[in-house]
């Protein structure tokens, strides 16, 4: 059994068992996390859908950590004009283990 939920602005297709990593939540380490967005669940009957989300479904998920990604060099320039900047940036993201699907 599988499920598409959506979390961060993003899509993800999770079965038990899985690791993810999705953007950032506001939740501890070791804290159990509930999603009830699910926009999809497909198993051996098929997929049922919903209209946006299914209704009566929830993931849940254990955060295993929370950490940042490697380093992206970002430069922009304006050409002819001199005008140049470097910037960084490292992305926050939570990693999380699927528990549970309650359908």
């Amino acid at each position: 059994m599988y499920a598409i939920i959506v979390t961060g602005g993003k899509q993800y297709k999770v079965a038990v068992g899985d690791v993810v990593f999705i953007e950032r939540l506001g939740a501890e380490e070791e804290a159990e996390v509930t999603f009830e967005q699910v926009v999809a669940l497909g198993g051996e009957d098929g997929i049922k859908t919903g209209a946006p989300f299914v209704t009566g479904v929830t993931v849940s998920a254990k955060v295993l950590k929370n950490g940042k990604a490697k380093k992206i060099n970002v430069f922009t320039y304006k050409p002819k004009k001199g005008q140049k900047r470097a910037m960084g940036h490292r992305q926050p993201y939570t990693k999380v283990e699927i528990t549970a699907i309650n359908a």
